[in-house]
């Protein structure tokens, strides 16, 4: 029975690739298994007394209260169609320039990624949005497709991200478990603010090497991505569309970096915020407001209630001893930290073809998360590295995620071998960005650090 805790997460993923709900499947296997073993006398079921405490301690989380605030700020500048009039606006400034249009749905998608945070809800909005018009405009299949999904997935590392606020949630509770492995007793902590402050850099790059591909390719290959004739847009026009949701967003970044409030406090302001500019705007009512309170209870429903799962798993799992076989494992890993970091990397890239990123940071990071801290790894470069890389696995083909929530709102004209095509160069670009954070953790590790003094 040693190997009961791999055998648990085996099937686990089994049964998820088979379709089925991932919060029950969670739950009910780990459940199964703790029956089995407690009949074969291989589980202690005093481990499950742990559970109520487990739950309710997710639940009174106020860290996580942020989820459905950011949920809800993205859905109302959807809904509202702020997010498409900001469109709308830098395409006519940039739109004359060759690639113009391309750079701007990447600024534009930067911002909705960021305030939506869930990469299908992303793509599918910008599919929606930026696609007909790339593609009237001139632009290659290929080029337009590839752009709206790597600019999607900017929703893992652009803060403030929901994947960052539950990265930062699971990993600050990692961080305390191994300080109690290393036996060492400190205020020093890891928070969502420090992954916010550490992905500024990598995002930032990541976005000027985007512009800078398309850049290129315009240039290179002009009839890929020609220039776009737009009428004129006045000063006030610009202003309208461009700058009240760029402020909105810079406001509730610049609270938390600032530490001026909280994640939450800051999600709270901008989901208010977001409101008061659509009624401002006129751009809301009852049927839209509606239409976004129902997709935020479900996204929000769906996360909790896999995190609820993930608790019952993660119990279950060291209670077969799961955390010791992989600390030993990773103890006798070749290549020691580096080694035992780079697997990690690989089984999430894997894992990213068929979990999406809140399973993975519910399941897999909390069982690798506490060994890697515990073996000297920095907590804010754990996180940005997994962000990166699930973003990049969620590009891959033939499993991307982003590719199959694209190819749902394309038009039939547009193949999917040209979707494919179209990535290649994005996914090339993440696997820079990936080596340059192996090789410089500073990227990621001095801003948050230069804040804190």
């Amino acid at each position: 029975m040693e190997y009961t805790s791999l055998y648990l997460f085996a099937a686990v993923c089994v049964l998820l690739m088979l379709g089925y709900p991932v919060a029950f499947t969670l739950a009910g296997t780990a459940l199964g298994f703790a029956a089995l073993g407690i009949l074969f006398g291989a589980f202690d079921a005093s481990f499950l007394s742990a559970l109520p405490g487990r739950v309710f301690g997710t639940i009174n989380n106020t860290t996580l209260i942020a989820v459905p605030l950011f949920i809800l700020m993205g859905n109302i500048l959807e809904k509202s169609r702020i997010a498409e009039e900001l469109l709308s606006s830098m395409a006519r400034v940039f739109g004359r320039l060759k690639g113009g249009l391309g750079i701007s749905v990447v600024v534009v998608g930067m911002f909705l990624a960021a305030s939506t945070g869930i990469v299908g809800a992303t793509v599918v909005t910008m599919g929606l949005l930026s696609l007909p018009s790339m593609l009237r405009a001139g632009y290659s299949p290929a080029l337009a497709t590839g752009t709206i999904c790597a600019t999607g997935t900017l929703g893992q590392i652009i803060p403030p991200s929901i994947a960052l606020v539950l990265l930062g949630d699971i990993l600050a509770n990692a961080y305390q478990q191994a300080q109690l492995k290393m036996q060492v007793f400190t205020p020093k902590t890891v928070s969502v603010g420090d992954l916010f402050v550490g992905a500024l850099i990598p995002g930032l790059v990541l976005v000027t090497m985007y512009i800078i591909y398309l850049w290129l390719v315009a240039h290179l290959r002009p009839e890929q991505a020609p220039p776009v004739e737009e009428e004129d847009i006045s000063l006030g026009e610009l202003l309208h569309g461009l700058l009240p949701p760029m402020v909105l967003i810079a406001l509730v970044l610049g609270s938390i970096l600032l530490g001026a409030a909280t994640p939450t406090e800051a999600a709270g302001f901008g989901a208010v915020g977001a409101l008061l500019l659509a009624l401002l705007r006129r751009q809301m009512d009852w049927r839209r407001l509606h239409e976004a309170l129902v997709n935020t209870l479900e996204v929000t429903c769906m996360v909790f209630m896999i995190l609820i799962g993930a608790a019952v798993f993660s119990l279950v799992f060291r209670g077969f001893g799961g955390d010791e076989l992989i600390h030993h494992l990773f103890q006798h890993m070749p290549g020691g930290v580096l080694g035992a970091t780079a697997v990690v990397m690989l089984v999430i890239f894997l894992l990213g073809f068929i979990l999406d990123f809140i399973e993975i940071t519910f399941v897999v990071v909390p069982i690798v998360g506490p060994i890697l801290l515990a073996m000297g790894v920095d907590p804010v470069w754990l996180g940005i590295m997994i962000a990166v890389n699930l973003q990049t696995s969620f590009l891959t083909p033939p499993f991307g995620f982003a590719l199959f929530y694209l190819r749902g709102v394309a038009p039939e004209s547009v193949p999917t071998g040209a979707i494919y095509r179209g990535v290649l160069p994005y996914i090339i670009i993440q696997l820079l960005l990936i080596v340059a954070l192996w090789f410089w953790p500073a990227m990621a590790t001095w801003l948050p650090a230069l804040m804190k003094q």
